[in-house]
């Protein structure tokens, strides 16, 4: 029982790590990558659509990125899309292809995009703390239903904190790493 707990608590907390490096490939660090726009939400049809799912996206230069939609229709809606997300790029429409050239990241942009991490590992860290919140409240439902010693409990209740601590690392690591790429270019 307290096995699964601590297992459970575990995957979760993965999950939390893993939707962290997700949220953080979006933040572009002065060089093009197809991450920083792929999940970008595009309204197709009335439909929140993530653009890779609507166009081919394409890294012809380091510093250019390409759209090219598979229904030209969506063009529009595509370089809407773009314009109203926090990338702060601008969009040049051809009427086939969208192209985004990625400037130079200014050194007042670079401390915006830092605090932008920071902002999004301090998320993170909550989630690992509501998950590890959840686990001790399973542990303390085992131990008032008598299924499991209060030692054990006690034991199990640090189980849990030491992973929590192994993932609180793990995500400030993630932030650090994302913070020097950002500041690197």
């Amino acid at each position: 029982m307290i096995k699964d707990v601590l297992k459970e608590n575990e995957e979760r907390m993965n999950k939390a790590v893993d939707a962290l490096r997700d949220s953080l490939v979006t933040i572009r660090t002065g060089r093009a990558s197809p991450a920083l726009v792929e999940r970008l939400p595009v309204e197709y049809y009335g439909t929140p659509t993530p653009l890779n799912q609507l166009a081919t996206i394409s890294v012809p230069e380091p510093r250019l990125l390409t759209i090219r939609p598979w229904d030209p229709n969506a063009l529009a809606d595509i370089e809407k899309a773009i314009l109203k997300s926090e990338l702060g790029l601008t969009p040049s429409n051809d009427g086939r292809i969208l192209r985004l050239t990625i400037p130079r990241l200014t050194e007042e942009r670079r401390q915006e995009l830092v605090k932008i991490v920071g902002k999004r590992v301090e998320e993170g860290k909550i989630a690992i703390r509501n998950i590890r919140r959840d686990a001790i409240e399973d542990l303390r439902e085992l131990e008032s239903e008598k299924l499991i010693s209060e030692d054990e409990f006690y034991r199990a209740k640090d189980d849990v904190q030491e992973i929590t601590d192994k993932f609180v690392v793990r995500m400030d690591e993630i932030g650090r790493d994302k913070e020097r790429e950002i500041r690197e270019f």
